[in-house]
């Protein structure tokens, strides 16, 4: 699980720079300003969770399934956080940004996870 978790971190790290790429060359000049800002918003947190993925799943103690939770938190977080905030801005349907919010509830689940694993593992 470790090396899948590292795999999908890096894949979702590389597509955010495309996507950050995209959005700053191909889409400035399409979209306005607001919806720019939206699209940066879900290229900044799919990046900050892809190293947060790399970061959990090459820890010492991520044998504890409470670090695995997390994992699999943090790539469901960005996929629908993420995912949903470039559909939004993409296609104009703004019902998208209902299912945002599930996102960062995973988001912050993950978070979580991470912080009860890392104090039931680590000791000083």
């Amino acid at each position: 699980m470790r090396r899948l978790f590292v795999t999908l971190a890096a894949l979702i790290g590389g597509l955010a720079v495309v996507l950050g790429a995209f959005g700053a060359h191909a889409l400035k000049a399409v979209l306005e300003p607001h919806l720019l800002t939206v699209f940066e918003t879900g290229v900044r947190y799919q990046m900050y969770h892809a190293l947060a993925l790399i970061a959990l799943a090459g820890n010492r103690w991520f044998q504890d399934g409470l670090f695995k939770v997390a994992g699999w938190l943090f790539v469901i977080g960005i996929v629908i956080f993420s995912g949903s905030l470039y559909l939004l801005t993409l296609t104009g349907m703004r019902w998208l940004g209902a299912i945002t919010p599930f996102g960062g509830i995973a988001l912050v689940g993950a978070w979580l996870c991470t912080a009860l694993a890392a104090w039931r593992n680590i000791t000083e």
